[in-house]
């Protein structure tokens, strides 16, 4: 706790030879019943202290409850938990508190890095949970307390409130996260194309939106209603585990959320996981390299349907597939030639979906990629022209389009989009030009009148004009009217491009995909 060695009360403290000493004939005087009645082995007093949850039942941990939490779960070993708590003598006073520091306190709970009692404590405690937790010296700190603050064989008493807890981060930025239960068996996890059986348990705010058992093959989870942060959860579990899981908006009902669900947009859901069986695909690095095309094909294929459909997430999930089977393939022959091939439309494929979503940076890596591997690949070339004039980077857009001129000196499409950056070109230039001149116009107008008719406001802005002349363009103050026509022109440009865009892409999908 603040003011030894600044850590928390709870947390383990170092103990001299002696001390461990000390600890090593006490445990054995319980052991043997020697030493009965001294006041580490039992908590003092006939209070009203709730219920004795010591693992031997020997009175030395009591739990008063005195706020029930939500739910039904409690925090499973191994996550972490966030809590707040008061500490204090068997005479009242208080040693330390996470609350008058205005700060929670967390620990990996059933790891021994708190005091014995907080571990067996906590993990009876429901998420809001508060109750007083009154530890004899045997699950506190010993014969050797934790001087100053805390004397030898003392009895301590803990107001605990149980915020929440966490498990294991599976996405790497906090949208899936994973609380083991009850442990699995074995150490074997389900693959893609695994086909399982599951038993999940929905919430959203504390309402039971689904409970049912689900069986699939892993990937395919979409089709048969679970969420996609479902499924990825379900990759990390073993046979016969139970497992808490929090699903962020983004891997679950999203924006939109879930109207036959009645889940909000926006939402947050909370699942009760039960792996039941399931059977270990075979694993990809074991196929040949034949397979290898093969398995990748049929995900372009499966990755097509989806595009058609509109699903683009689990297209783009299905194209990513293809570059994780034909991932460092050297092998040389038929095969291999037909490997590249393969891995060309995956980065294509990929390229056409960022581009979809408007993920410009995105689509220009992937073709970027293709390129790496067929250096005159006019698709490549094409799409990362488009995605190069989303990022209003004009110049190379053109060069892009060029080399598919290049290329093919007869495509309408790559004209056409050399004509769209043009005109984009040439109005960025004259939205720049008239900014400067408005500016430089407002400043001229600005020095021609005398001091005493500008405002205060002015006044100081000609003052920092005299130290630094033209350093920062003022904002565009054009008239509403000029600029609502400015922008009316680019939209219209936009709108040449999103046609031949799409005109483009008609033909590309039937070819590429």
């Amino acid at each position: 706790y603040p003011g030894i060695n600044s850590t928390c009360c709870v947390e383990s403290v170092p103990m001299s030879d002696e001390e461990a000493q000390a600890v090593e004939i006490q445990q054995q005087d319980d052991e043997t019943g020697a030493g009965a009645g001294v006041e580490h082995a039992a908590v003092d007093g006939e209070e009203d202290l709730g219920e004795d949850i010591s693992p031997e039942q020997n009175g030395g941990l009591y739990k008063k409850i005195v706020r029930e939490g939500s739910g039904t779960n409690r925090a499973p070993e191994g996550s972490d938990v966030f809590v707040h708590y008061v500490g204090s003598l068997k005479d009242g006073t208080v040693f330390d508190s996470s609350r008058e520091r205005e700060a929670e306190f967390s620990f990996k709970l059933g790891q021994g890095k708190v005091i014995k009692g907080w571990d067996i404590g906590v993990k009876t405690m429901k998420k809001g949970e508060i109750s007083i937790l009154t530890c004899s010296s045997e699950y506190g700190y010993g014969v050797q307390g934790a001087p100053p603050k805390i004397p030898p064989n003392s009895q301590l008493t803990f107001e605990v409130e149980l915020l929440r807890w966490k498990g294991e981060d599976i996405t790497e930025d906090g949208g899936v996260e994973k609380a083991i239960v009850r442990k699995g068996d074995g150490f074997q996890t389900p693959n893609y194309g695994s086909d399982i059986t599951a038993h999940i348990v929905g919430r959203c705010d504390d309402r039971v939106f689904e409970d049912r058992k689900v069986e699939f093959k892993m990937g395919d989870g979409e089709d048969h209603g679970v969420v996609e942060g479902v499924e990825l959860a379900m990759e990390k579990m073993n046979m016969g585990e139970r497992a808490e899981v929090t699903v962020k908006p983004t891997y679950g009902y999203g924006e939109k959320g879930s109207e036959e669900h009645g889940i909000p947009p926006n939402a947050t859901l909370q699942y009760d996981i039960e792996m039941s069986t399931f059977n270990k695909a075979r694993d990809e690095w074991s196929l040949s390299l034949s397979e290898k095309v093969e398995l990748a094909k049929q995900a372009k294929d499966k990755g097509t349907g989806f595009f058609k459909n509109g699903r683009l997430k689990r297209a783009l999930k299905e194209y990513q597939r293809i570059l994780k089977i034909l991932d460092n393939d050297n092998v040389q022959g038929d095969d291999a030639e037909a490997g590249k091939a393969v891995r060309v439309i995956g980065h294509l494929n990929i390229a056409a979906c960022h581009l979809k979503f408007g993920e410009h940076f995105e689509a220009a890596k992937s073709c970027d990629k293709a390129l790496g591997i067929d250096k005159d690949n006019v698709k490549a070339y094409f799409r990362r022209g488009q995605a190069r004039i989303g990022l209003q980077d004009f110049d190379d857009a053109k060069s892009d389009f060029q080399e598919v001129l290049n290329r093919e000196p007869r495509s309408k499409a790559a004209r056409d989009q050399i004509s769209v950056t043009n005109k984009l070109m040439q109005q960025m230039k004259a939205k720049e030009k008239k900014l400067y001149a408005n500016m430089f116009e407002k400043l001229a107008i600005r020095d021609e009148r005398a001091p005493h008719q500008l405002s205060d406001l002015e006044k100081e802005e000609a003052v920092d004009d005299t130290q630094s002349r033209g350093d920062k363009p003022k904002e565009d103050e054009s008239s509403p009217e000029s600029s609502s026509q400015e922008e009316g022109e680019i939209a219209v440009a936009d709108g040449e491009q999103e046609e031949t865009i799409a005109k483009e892409e008609g033909k590309e999908e039937a070819e590429d995909h």
